[in-house]
Parts: C-alpha cells; sequence; structure tokens
C-alpha cells in the first residue's frame, strides 16, 4: 500500500508539472510553411524526421524516452492521423556546429527525412567560438540538411544559469534567427520559451534544469518535445488538404 501511494504521488507530481508545460502562441511560430514535410504526410503518409545536435538532442539529463526528438515522435504519433510518424535521433553529447555540419550527409540525408531539427549554439557560446565562425560553419550545415529537399527547423540555445552567464550569449541566439532568415528555414525559439518559463510562469531553475545548470531535466525535455510537435502539427494540419487530420 505504501509503495501504491508513492506511486501515486509521484504520478500526481508529474501530471501537475507537465499542465505547467505552455507557452506564448506567437513563440511556436516557426516562420515556414513545412511543405515537404505537409506533403509527405499527405502524399506518403509518412514523415520522417532526423533531429541533429548535442547533448540536448541525445537527451542527457533525462530518463530513456523522454528526450524531446521521442516527445516529438510520440505527440506526432497521437495528433497526426493515419501518418506513419519516424523519428532519427542523431545527438551526440559535446559537438558544436562544426563537428555537425560534418557528419549531416551520413546521419541525415542519408536517412532520407522530410523534415530535419538542427539544434546548435550552446556550445558555441560555451567555448567561445567566434559568431562569424559558428554563423559560417551553421551556414553549411543548413544547406547540407536542405540538399536532400528536406524542411529545415533551427534550435536555438536553451535558457539556463551556463548559459546567461556568458557575456554575449544572446549574440549566438541572433546568429541562428538572422541564419533563419537568410535561408528561409524555420527557427524553434527554445531560448525564448524557456526564458519564459523562469520569468513570466515563475519556474525555479530546478523546476526544468538538471542540477548542472546546463541541461534540461525530464520536464525540460518533454515539454521542449511537446512544445516543437505543437509548432509541427499545427502547421501541417492547417496545411493539409483534408487527407490528414487531428487525432480525437
Amino acid at each position: 500500500m505504501a509503495l501504491l501511494a508513492s506511486l501515486a504521488t509521484v504520478t500526481v507530481a508529474e501530471a501537475r508539472n507537465m499542465a505547467a508545460c505552455k507557452t506564448d502562441g506567437p513563440m511556436l511560430e516557426l516562420g515556414v510553411t513545412l511543405d515537404a514535410s505537409r506533403k509527405a504526410a499527405v502524399e506518403r503518409k509518412q514523415l520522417r524526421i532526423v533531429a541533429i545536435g548535442s547533448s540536448s538532442t541525445q537527451g542527457y539529463g533525462a530518463a530513456p524516452g523522454n528526450s524531446y526528438p521521442a516527445q516529438v515522435r510520440k505527440r506526432l504519433g497521437e495528433t497526426l492521423k493515419g501518418v506513419e510518424v519516424v523519428v532519427f535521433n542523431r545527438g551526440i553529447g559535446g559537438q558544436d556546429t562544426d563537428a555537425m555540419a560534418d557528419r549531416i550527409e551520413r546521419d541525415v540525408i542519408a536517412e532520407k527525412p522530410d523534415l530535419v531539427i538542427f539544434q546548435a549554439g550552446t556550445n558555441a557560446a560555451l567555448r567561445r567560438i567566434p559568431v562569424e565562425r559558428f554563423t559560417r560553419r551553421l551556414d553549411i550545415g543548413i544547406e547540407r540538411a536542405r540538399a536532400g529537399g528536406a524542411d529545415v527547423v533551427l534550435m536555438d540555445l536553451q535558457y539556463a544559469p551556463a548559459v546567461i552567464s556568458l557575456p554575449d550569449e544572446e549574440i549566438y541566439v541572433g546568429a541562428m534567427r538572422e541564419a533563419a532568415l537568410k535561408h528561409g528555414v524555420g527557427l524553434f525559439q527554445r531560448f525564448n520559451i524557456t526564458k519564459s518559463w523562469y520569468d513570466k510562469d515563475n519556474m525555479t531553475w530546478s523546476d526544468f534544469m538538471t542540477t548542472d545548470g546546463l541541461h534540461l531535466n525530464d520536464f525540460g525535455q518533454k515539454c521542449i518535445g511537446k512544445l516543437l510537435a505543437k509548432a509541427i502539427e499545427r502547421i501541417v494540419l492547417s496545411r493539409a488538404t483534408g487527407s490528414v487530420q487531428p487525432k480525437r
């Protein structure tokens, strides 16, 4: 009985935490129409997504199955009726944009994705990589990711103690925003979203961060995955011809 009570308490706490997973609508605007993703969902009934990035994508700090790519697959699998959602997690902890750009053909294009989520920027900022070099390699990575005809959505830095202690973290956030506009790709505003949790929703760091002050915990990863999936699905569904509908 004590064990059951303990499990019930954990379940209620988890439900309460996920109920706090929300953000303002404008921050979920990706800024693109995701034509390749919509076409794949409508015509092929399959949506192939590759998430490339560093430890944030790999899922460091969260339990297995709670990484944001896993949560994107779970959410889209529940909301896109009749569509097989396949998500490949190609996150490698510790990598910066240089290393990611070099493996895009092998780890991304080879999977024939309809959508590429490109998470970057944090390690470049932490390692003081000159923003010009970061931008140059980001440009190369975007061009390579688009070579197969996939939609591309950039995911920028997380708002975290280790990041905001830097003197110029917002320069890297701005560089990613400018790269998205330059290449006509999407941008998922992870920095502004997680900042709003702390500033507007009055969450504590421990509500969404691990004790290292850098990585998102289970709630943070799950919420980012849920919100990213929501941003994707509402574009795909709003532009569908009727062949793809939300599950009830």
